[in-house]
């Protein structure tokens, strides 16, 4: 099992960025910031308040089209992130043969997330089965085994979603199909769950706080110009640019971190 430094990956990934931000800053901001923008100018107040809280009785009506233009934004985003981690991984490369080469293993990383998400719905299904065999008992008993087994199902789905966040390197660096993609990732982060969970924490809350800031001060810049509907739009786009810079940091460093876990 390779050693990985995060202070290391830190210093090589903002070096590797100050040569090549020419190259990376323009790819995040049109597949990855700009598609997701576009999603969330597209997504209705009440689904953004339902995506905020959860609730599972009292879920909105999506518009027509919506799923398949926020699955489509999705794809678009993996698309942009497979080529951010060629870019990363093969110094030298141009960004036409970095969008080429993320063109073709895309459907890998598609592969993949299918698999993902079936194993997700099944595990669902089943907590759910449970929690009705349970009901059939006691009501009492049910509400119970069924916050324990929603634990459990988050706990799960977090401890999962670290233990994968190689994949896409491994996807872009490597020929591998879909389930060696997924057990080539497992492996590698075998042994370092708690300090990419440390790092992926503090990415999450760097990026919260920054991305927030940025909003509200453009935001009302923005609405001092255009009133409040400039300020949403304004507020938006400095989300999305903040939001695309962070992303570059963060696959940079993922792409040095799998350099280093995947070194004999």
């Amino acid at each position: 099992m390779a050693n990985i430094s995060i202070g290391k990956a830190w210093e090589e990934a903002v070096s590797f960025i100050t040569r090549e931000a020419a190259l990376l800053f323009p790819v995040a901001l049109l597949f990855v910031a700009l598609p997701g923008l576009i999603v969330q100018e597209m997504t209705p107040p009440e689904l953004q308040a339902w995506f905020a809280q959860p609730k599972v009785d009292a879920i909105p009506v999506m518009p027509p089209g919506f799923a398949l233009a926020m699955l489509l934004g999705i794809v678009i985003i993996w698309f942009g992130s497979l080529a951010l981690f060629a870019l990363a991984l093969r110094p030298g490369i141009s960004v036409g043969e970095a969008l080429r080469l993320s063109f073709a293993r895309l459907p890998v990383l598609i592969g993949t997330a299918l698999l993902v998400v079936a194993a997700i719905v099944a595990f669902v299904v089943l907590i759910a089965l449970l929690g009705a065999v349970f009901s059939l008992a006691s009501q009492q008993a049910a509400a119970v085994m069924g916050l324990l087994l929603g634990t459990a199902a988050v706990v799960i789905i977090f401890f999962v979603s670290v233990r994968l966040v190689l994949l896409n390197p491994v996807v872009i660096d490597t020929r591998a199909g879909v389930i060696e993609s997924l057990r080539r990732a497992w492996s590698l982060t075998r042994g370092h769950f708690w300090r990419l969970l440390g790092f992926l924490l503090i990415v999450m809350l760097l990026s919260t706080l920054v991305g927030t800031a940025a909003q509200v001060i453009v935001g009302l810049l923005g609405g001092l110009l255009a009133g409040p509907e400039g300020a949403r739009l304004a507020g938006g786009i400095a989300g999305a640019a903040v939001s695309a810079v962070i992303q570059v940091y963060l696959l940079v460093m993922l792409a040095r971190l799998y350099r280093q876990a995947s070194a004999d």
